[in-house]
């Protein structure tokens, strides 16, 4: 099956293992050991995160470690940049009726 990139961050379980695994390769017994969850439930999540591409595998003689593919979360951050200008004019137009509203009460 075909995943993209949101649908594997859309669980909160595979947000942290994303954030685990972004400081450092982690095996999948190492991840597990942050989750109060089964080591295959883990390995599921880490199924999927795979298929969308947003960790690899590396194997390093019997153990496989996952790391992040930094390339891949870029797919996320341009699609909340359009979102992320909306919000940044909403706050940059409510700073300006504050300070307005600041400066008509101090009598400016």
């Amino acid at each position: 099956m075909r995943r993209d990139v949101f649908q594997a961050i859309a669980d909160p379980t595979r947000r942290a293992i994303i954030a685990l695994i972004a400081i450092e390769a982690l095996t999948p017994n190492a991840i597990a050991d942050n989750f109060n969850t089964t080591r295959q439930a883990v390995s599921k999540h880490l199924k999927i995160l795979t298929e969308c591409e947003l960790v690899k595998q590396e194997h390093q003689g019997r153990e496989i470690y996952y790391s992040l593919q930094i390339d891949k979360m870029k797919e996320i951050d341009n699609w909340l940049e359009q979102y992320r200008k909306i919000w940044e004019t909403s706050f940059n137009q409510l700073d300006k009726i504050l300070s307005t509203i600041k400066k008509s009460k101090n009598g400016k």
